[in-house]
């Protein structure tokens, strides 16, 4: 019998020590594999200004008790050989938080709000070009005396993509920030509502008309789903295979290099402008702000154009019928709220994770337009179209099949090809809708992006409280004045504003 029980204590024991091992070693998952390849090889940035001087201590500690209870955060890239087979793996290891809080010594006492300005981007420019350190975990927080004309400091947040999407780190982000109203509670975001495709107009519908036409409408609906899902699909192989976008100013001929600098920008406006043109026009923030971007890609193109031929430079020299299409990433991920990251991280509690990502294959309609409501409409028909199409998801299903079967590298090239045949990225995030705070220090702007994809321009767009900050990461070769680009979005959203005003009035 005594024997009996040392062997159950033995098995009990084993497992607990093959749990703990589990724990503190796991395999990189497929996707995170991907962001490791040389043509993938991308990393989140974010630049967030701040009201008050930079107190460094505050933000170490607040890092410890928060970030440091993350494992992706606390665990670095190991790599294995097995069987002439390289595998990669997440092992926890010994942080030190100061070692990961870069301070740098800034020369304030000569450098004005505009020189500020120009000296933040190229520092965060600079960071573009080196690499994070694989010995560590990757990721890294630098904290920039530099009063600039929107914020008294800047942090700027380095995390490899590997280590989860774009929402995912958000919302951890979001989830180490407090009310400045309320130290005690987490920022809230605007409620979403995402009613299941279909539901509620198929409810109305049921009331309103008889059931063969309600049948006859369901039908047709699925019929257009899988329509337009199947020529989303073509259209993705024949990308991936063949179909390029037009060669315009914007599009570099981008065979991603190690170390190739980036120039980043951001630009902030106001929201209300953005929801007072949504609710004139029963839209969508996202289909207003695709709809500025069109008016303003087109604004930008029409000078570039412009500059290449003087002779035309008063006529509409835009050439007609161009391809420019982005890829816009789309959060696949099942709801996970700030409150279960924060809960994860004071409690070790667990929480979905990973990069969740889709793609939509957008057209954006590049076009000089008489009336400037044109190009929402054009932009939200178009939207509303890639709606009604399970493209994301396809395209995240695809992804793994393809690192599945054909392996990380090939996968790599197969998916870096179908990038590189379109010409931008497009994103939007919903942030905070009152003033947050981060780590004791109250927060002026968020401007996320990210690099190391095969772009030469992403735009990145990011609310806050009344706020939108404009992203723009370029490729300084291809796009050399990217705050021009920032002045013909915010001139297109003057101009529709105003002829929303306009007509608003007469009504």
């Amino acid at each position: 019998m005594e024997i009996k029980i040392r062997r159950r204590r033995g098995q009990i024991a084993e497992t607990t020590v093959k749990k703990e091992v589990e724990e503190e070693e796991q395999p990189l998952s497929p996707a995170a594999r991907l962001f490791h390849a040389p043509e993938f090889n991308c990393y989140i940035i974010s630049v967030v200004g701040l009201k008050n001087k930079i107190e460094p201590d505050m933000i170490i500690e607040g890092i410890k008790q928060t970030l440091m209870r993350h494992p992706r955060f606390s665990s670095k890239l190991v790599n294995n050989c097995n069987n002439n087979r390289q595998e990669q793996k997440w092992v926890r290891t010994n942080v030190v938080v100061e070692d990961h809080v870069i301070i740098p010594k800034i020369q304030t006492q000569h450098i004005e709000n505009a020189n500020a300005d120009v000296f933040l981007e190229s520092y965060v420019s600079d960071l573009t070009t080196i690499p994070l350190d694989t010995s560590k975990p990757l990721w890294e927080v630098h904290l920039l005396d530099l009063k600039t004309s929107d914020a008294e400091n800047v942090a700027v947040l380095r995390i490899h993509h590997s280590l989860g999407d774009g929402m995912s780190m958000m919302s951890l982000v979001l989830a180490c920030t407090r009310k400045t109203s309320n130290p005690n509670e987490l920022p809230s975001l605007p409620y979403q509502n995402r009613p299941s495709s279909g539901s509620s107009s198929l409810k109305t519908s049921s009331r309103c008309y008889s059931r063969f036409f309600w049948l006859v409408m369901v039908l047709w609906s699925a019929a257009m789903l899988v329509l337009n899902t199947v020529s989303d699909a073509l259209e993705f192989i024949a990308t991936a295979l063949f179909l390029k976008d037009t060669e315009t100013p914007i599009k570099g001929d981008f065979k991603l290099s190690k170390g190739k600098r980036m120039c980043m920008v951001h630009r902030t406006v106001s929201l209300d402008d953005i929801k007072l043109i949504k609710n004139a026009m029963k839209m969508t923030v996202n289909d207003v702000v695709l709809g500025v971007s069109q008016a303003g890609l087109s604004q930008y193109l029409k000078r570039r154009y412009g500059e290449q031929e003087e002779s035309k430079r008063n006529s509409s020299n835009i050439p007609k019928g161009i391809r420019l299409r982005a890829a816009l990433l789309v959060n696949l991920r099942p709801t996970t709220g700030i409150q279960d990251l924060a809960d994860m991280m004071a409690k070790g509690s667990k929480s979905r994770w990973g990069n969740w990502i889709g793609y939509i294959i957008f057209p954006f309609s590049i076009a000089l337009c008489d009336d400037p409501l044109e190009h929402l409409r054009r932009a939200k028909s178009t939207i509303d179209r890639k709606k009604n199409s399970l493209e994301a998801v396809l395209t995240f299903v695809v992804g793994k099949i393809l690192l599945n079967t054909l392996g990380v590298q090939r996968a790599a090239n197969v998916l870096n090809r179908a990038l590189s045949n379109t010409t931008m990225s497009f994103s939007n995030l919903v942030g905070p809708i009152e003033e947050i705070s981060f780590y004791g220090h109250t927060v002026t702007y968020i401007a996320p992006s990210v690099y190391g994809h095969p772009h030469a321009l992403t735009m990145h767009f990011q609310s806050y409280m009344n706020k939108l900050t404009i992203s723009l990461t370029v490729d300084p070769t291809v796009i050399s004045d990217p705050h021009k680009l920032c002045d013909d979005w915010e001139e297109s959203l003057r101009s529709i504003k105003a002829v929303v005003q306009e007509r608003t009035s007469t009504q």
